[in-house]
């Protein structure tokens, strides 16, 4: 063998990576909520710590689990001549955007003290591994492992598990309310349908009912509902202007009524159709006119009172909020010509200068807002 071939294949069994950091993902923060354990943990007799402390407090929960075979992965990639390091990082038990956020920035705070140029990913299930692709936005991820438990198959072990499940769906107000709750409503308006009499009319109310309830739980709106009606100054805000957008959003309904000239709820002009008077332009463009004040009244509130609620929270997301505010007051002026447009049979070409006028405001702001924001961030951008 030559020196020259010698050399590549000493070169192929030379890792690329040498400094690798283990990290053990917990993206709901069982460790901290359960265990009391502040994250990130780093080293490996820290993450013994916090895995006991988390099997003591819940021994079925499996990150206690993925946090062991983290340290295990550990100790292999140092018995095979790797400089590791093995932390556990966390989210939030809400999870989404600020969870991910959170544990973005403790992978940073560790790799300011340990300069690993590749990772290796340690979780229990896709819900953890879901921080995958932004983690590798800051270091390179050589290997994902997923802890999968060992469990015995056994009828006995089966009949264990069902009846936990069924003591969760009953006992458990977060599964019961759906479970239980909804087919107990429906059966007991069903019972009094039956007796009353009025079989048709409760059949089309409990459809009604399981539909409204599907609905609710796909969108999630009920937890939409009480992130925004949280006891907390924020909440509060949120849930005020939002009540107060719609009403006022409706009151816009009444308003362009009121600015047509015809009196379109006289029997008279119901009897010539509807439909005919609101396909007419003039009268049309005079509802338009006559809504749009109070639509975009209420509008704001709406933004106004997000905007607000993110400020007080100390959010990055007040950007955005102030970028919308703009963008609502921008359009006013081309939707307002518009109206006039249709009222008056102007030239379609008086839409362009409120269109330029708004489109250049929007622009100006998103551009002076941005560059605000990363000369403020160290050049970080913002996102959604």
């Amino acid at each position: 063998m030559s020196l020259k071939d010698s050399k590549m294949e000493k070169k192929l069994d030379t890792p690329l990576t040498s400094r690798l950091l283990v990290i053990c993902v917990d993206r709901d923060n069982d460790v901290g909520d359960k265990a009391g354990v502040l994250t990130p943990v780093v080293g490996r007799d820290s993450c013994i710590g916090a895995a006991q402390k988390l099997a003591l407090q819940d021994p079925e929960d499996a990150d206690a689990n993925s946090i062991f075979f983290a340290i295990k992965t550990y100790e292999d990639l140092v018995s095979k001549g790797y400089q590791a390091e093995v932390i556990v990082v966390a989210g939030v038990g809400d999870r989404g955007v600020q969870a991910d956020e959170k544990i973005i920035r403790e992978v940073k705070s560790v790799l300011s003290s340990f300069s690993a140029n590749g990772a290796v990913i340690v979780s229990d299930g896709e819900d953890d591994e879901s921080v995958i692709p932004i983690i590798q936005n800051v270091v390179p991820i050589v290997s994902v492992q997923r802890c999968v438990m060992k469990v015995s198959r056994s009828v006995e072990y089966s009949y264990a598990v069902f009846g936990k499940y069924l003591k969760m769906i009953a006992y458990d107000s977060k599964y019961s309310k759906f479970f239980l709750g909804v087919p107990g409503i429906l059966l007991l308006i069903g019972g009094i349908g039956t007796i009353s009499g009025y079989t048709q009319e409760i059949f089309a109310v409990l459809v009604s009912i399981l539909g409204g309830a599907f609905l609710i739980r796909a969108f999630d709106v009920d937890r939409a509902w009480a992130n925004w009606s949280k006891p907390t100054p924020a909440g509060l805000i949120r849930m005020f202007t939002m009540v107060t957008g719609v009403i006022i959003g409706l009151a816009s309904i009444l308003s362009g009524f009121s600015a047509i000239h015809t009196n379109i709820l006289d029997p008279q002009v119901i009897g010539t159709g509807v439909p005919n008077i609101l396909s007419d332009r003039v009268t049309f463009g005079q509802f338009i006119a006559g809504a749009i004040p109070f639509l975009w009244i209420g509008m704001g509130a709406i933004f106004g009172g997000i905007l607000l609620s993110n400020w007080l929270k100390g959010s990055l997301r007040q950007i955005t909020d102030v970028l919308r505010m703009i963008v609502l007051v921008s359009l006013y002026p081309t939707v307002y010509q518009f109206t006039n447009l249709l009222i008056n049979d102007e030239s379609s070409f008086t839409l362009i200068p409120p269109f330029l006028a708004g489109l250049a405001i929007t622009l100006i702001s998103a551009t002076f807002l941005f560059r605000k924001y990363r000369k403020k961030k160290g050049g970080e951008v913002l996102s959604e």
